[in-house]
């Protein structure tokens, strides 16, 4: 028989007959590269700039004025907290909502004039060290001439070459930057992402195609005791994958282990449930398993990328933070990298916990809407 184009065409044909009847396949070809273009584009950045930053200043004057001004125009430090205690200032560096702190001390002004040279401490949340690293340089090399224009003003003599202060940069959490800490701890909310999600994805959808949907359907249990006799055992597979990970990172790759492994096995709980959640509603909206595995990589992918694991969080435009506080990995990378890095206890990682569980009551309520007693 020889290759006949006619043949040919009419198999082309027909494969566009059969995309064009699987429209979220269709759909997915042309939303992945868009959202692929968007992130990278726009809310991916290896160099964050206006991160957040909070002030202890125990010494008001212009002189220290003039250093937050321009700690600000180096378009790396944003303030959020412009004037708050060391208490405070030190929750907010656990809680991940600030990544420095500037403490000026008291009689800084004084000591300045008279030139003595007074310390000015930075402390930086160095548990990811792509997001201060460039901060860190920046502000190291604005300390010798910050305050000349005012040294200028009848105080030339402190104009030199040398800064007239001791700037002190306290890397906190992770002072050796070693970038294995920051990424080997995240990896743990990305493998139970994908796995949880594509595990369960494909739950459902592997009865209906099986032919034993049937027998689920007609068995006398209620919706809700259907998604959560199917999502328990796989909570138990999560744990499993999780000390594994823990293991291999303390033992191979030297990840400090600062907290408590109780209180990281609660707070794992939420997250796993989340991922399962969304497995299983993934598993009800597709037809078969191939869609409910494409939605587990359409959703995989933001999470992995406005999460904050790849790329700095503060790094990203708004918008994309606002998406990325949607996701529960976001929120699992704080509470897993807060216990292990910094030794969270449980008030600082509290404030992560309820995002995971609202989203997974959110996602409970959309599987139960959607899960249909019937075959079509």
């Amino acid at each position: 028989m020889k290759f006949s184009w006619k043949r040919l065409g009419a198999i082309v044909y027909k494969e566009f007959i059969q995309i064009k009847r699987d429209r979220l396949t269709f759909a997915m070809l042309l939303a992945i590269p868009i959202i692929q273009l968007i992130l990278f584009g726009y809310a991916i950045n290896s160099n964050p700039k206006y991160l957040p930053t909070a002030v202890v200043s125990n010494d008001q004057s212009e002189f220290t004025r003039q250093f937050i001004a321009a700690l600000q125009n180096t378009d790396y430090f944003k303030i959020v907290y412009p004037n708050t205690t060391e208490k405070k200032a030190a929750r907010l560096l656990k809680e991940g909502r600030v990544e420095f702190v500037v403490n000026i001390p008291t009689r800084f002004t004084h000591d300045l004039i008279q030139g003595e040279k007074p310390n000015l401490l930075i402390t930086a949340d160095a548990t990811d060290p792509v997001a201060t690293i460039n901060a860190i340089a920046a502000v190291n090399g604005l300390a010798p001439q910050v305050f000349n224009l005012q040294f200028q003003r009848g105080l030339k003599y402190l104009e030199q070459t040398a800064p007239p202060f001791n700037l002190m940069i306290h890397a906190q959490y992770n002072p050796e930057a070693i970038s294995q800490y920051n990424i080997v701890s995240g990896l743990m909310g990305v493998v139970l992402t994908m796995t949880m999600v594509m595990i369960t994805s494909v739950a459902i959808t592997r009865e209906r195609e099986r032919g034993t949907m049937e027998n689920l359907l007609a068995m006398p249990v209620l919706p809700l005791e259907v998604i959560i006799g199917k999502i328990l055992p796989y909570i138990i597979m999560g744990y499993m994958q999780q000390f594994l990970i823990i293991a291999i990172a303390t033992t191979v790759f030297a990840v400090p282990f600062e907290g408590s492994i109780i209180l990281l096995l609660f707070c794992t709980l939420p997250f796993v449930a989340a991922n399962l959640a969304i497995g299983l509603l993934f598993s009800t909206l597709a037809k078969n398993q191939l869609q409910a595995v494409q939605m587990t990589f359409f959703f995989f992918l933001p999470s992995i990328l406005l999460s904050g694991f790849m790329f700095p969080f503060f790094g990203m435009p708004e918008w994309a933070q606002w998406l990325g506080n949607l996701l529960p990995l976001t929120h699992f990378l704080y509470v897993v990298r807060g216990i292990m890095l910094k030794g969270n206890t449980f008030i600082y990682v509290l404030p992560h916990i309820w995002p995971m569980l609202l989203f997974t009551l959110a996602v409970i309520l959309i599987g139960l809407k959607w899960y249909r007693r019937t075959l079509d």
